[in-house]
């Protein structure tokens, strides 16, 4: 594998792709108000199961932790103290997401694991800040797989998200889309089109044979720029029908790794501003980077285990029963992007076991409008919630609380039903990787 060798040219714009839409994402988040709405107001968080010592900073280190991943992001760009601005950002971006798992999002997950694999190549060892400052660290060549193993990712991202598309709601249903189409119907000219059945059904279809196909499409030279092509139509269009914030643009920067390195030497010199007819190589000496052996063996190591996670962790909801869009089990960090409509009410009561005396929680004095609305249709996250009230109520003065819940949920349209055991006292259920017993089945 050391002798085969690639122009670094395309880590060299992944860099700066990446580094100037992470830019544009911290900056927007921060001039949204999010940093004070997701990390400072809340009184409660979420926090991933293991995580629970990760903890928010107070306010003003916050507001630090989000300049720094956005001075991070720049540096990254411009390829300026390369290794530590992409450590930095690297964790304070991970940070920041363990936090609390009401916000989490794929392209969330899917940023932190880009980031990482920058961490482990050379991404700035041309057309880089740090070349200019040090030009014994320009390369031309590196190996393969650093460039490869981005592309592996985006194919894996796209083929999982569409092998999730193959189930009942989505292909025979067209669920949710024919639920979220409709609000579109406004739209001048093609809006009612958004209204018509058949409509969602072409989306639904679509979508899944786009995920489907598109890695290997822009794997395939001949079908490279038709495929691009698409992405770029399938991403915007489904950010502007849907707003789902800076997504599409994150995968359509990072989609650039797939063209050959010369579309990468031609896009790096015109940013030089150089526009002759030369050879892209002919006043360019031939550099190869080559790995200390202990260093390759331990990327070695490293990128075996990471590729195993990368192919085992979507698929873990194989080991729960029940429906998954309803159980949720095993759903996180698997691409499945917007295939359900799902929400809900939750009901929490509180019961003195002594005096029995029993009243309900208004959720709204423990957690923000946005908290609520993702713990009601999350089995773990209402276990964490009930979990917190017990504590909370035992410290003011009611002996080993009784915490149940009444939470009713809809999915994909299919009528609100009761969601959870409501005999069960929650404060009693450890949270585990094994089945929730008390989430009861969906018929």
């Amino acid at each position: 594998m050391e002798t085969r060798t690639r122009h670094i040219a395309p880590l060299a714009v992944l860099r700066m792709a990446f580094g100037s839409i992470m830019l544009f994402s911290t900056i927007r988040f921060m001039a949204k108000g999010w940093v004070h709405d997701f990390y400072v107001a809340p009184r409660f968080y979420f926090p991933f199961y293991g995580f629970e010592w990760v903890r928010p900073l107070p306010p003003i280190a916050m507001y630090i932790v989000f300049v720094t991943m956005a001075l991070a992001a720049f540096l990254v760009m411009i390829g300026l103290f390369y290794r530590i601005s992409i450590t930095a950002f690297f964790l304070c971006f991970v940070y920041v997401e363990l936090i609390d798992k009401s916000y989490y999002l794929n392209h969330y997950y899917f940023v932190s694991l880009i980031s990482f694999l920058l961490l482990l190549v050379p991404a700035h060892r041309y057309f880089s800040v740090d070349v200019i400052r040090k030009p014994s660290l320009k390369v031309t060549q590196v190996p393969r797989w650093t460039i490869d193993i981005f592309k592996w990712q985006l194919c894996l991202v796209y083929f999982c998200a569409g092998i999730s598309k193959l189930n009942h709601d989505w292909m025979a249903e067209a669920m949710p889309l024919r639920l979220w189409l409709p609000a579109n119907g406004g739209l001048p000219l093609i809006g009612p089109l958004f209204r018509q059945t058949w409509v969602a059904f072409v989306f639904s279809w679509f979508g899944a044979v786009f995920d489907l196909s598109i890695g290997f499409l822009l794997l395939y030279s001949p079908t490279r720029k038709i495929a691009y092509a698409l992405v770029l139509v399938f991403h915007l269009v489904t950010g502007w029908l849907f707003k789902i914030g800076v997504f599409p643009y994150i995968m359509i920067f990072v989609t650039v790794i797939f063209f050959s390195e010369e579309f990468h030497l031609k896009f790096i010199n015109g940013l030089r501003g150089i526009f002759d007819r030369r050879s892209l190589h002919e006043n360019e000496k031939a550099v190869s980077l080559r790995f200390p052996p202990v260093v390759q063996r331990a990327l070695y190591s490293i990128l075996t285990v990471y590729l195993l996670l990368q192919l085992t962790v979507p698929f873990r909801y194989l080991l729960y029963p029940g429906k998954l869009f309803w159980t949720e089990e095993g759903y996180r960090f698997s691409w499945r992007v917007m295939l359900m409509e799902k929400g809900g009410t939750a009901f929490f009561y509180v019961r003195d076991a002594r005096t029995g005396r029993r009243w309900e929680v208004l959720n709204g004095q423990f957690l923000t409008p946005l908290q609520e609305r993702m713990m009601q249709t999350q089995p773990d996250m209402i276990l964490q919630y009930a979990h917190h009230l017990h504590d909370t109520y035992e410290k003011k003065g009611i002996h080993d609380p009784i915490i149940t819940v009444e939470s009713y949920v809809t999915l994909n349209g299919s009528g609100s039903r009761l969601f959870i055991d409501s005999t069960v006292n929650l404060a009693q259920q450890q949270e585990n990787f094994l089945p929730k017993k008390w989430i009861l089945p969906f018929h």
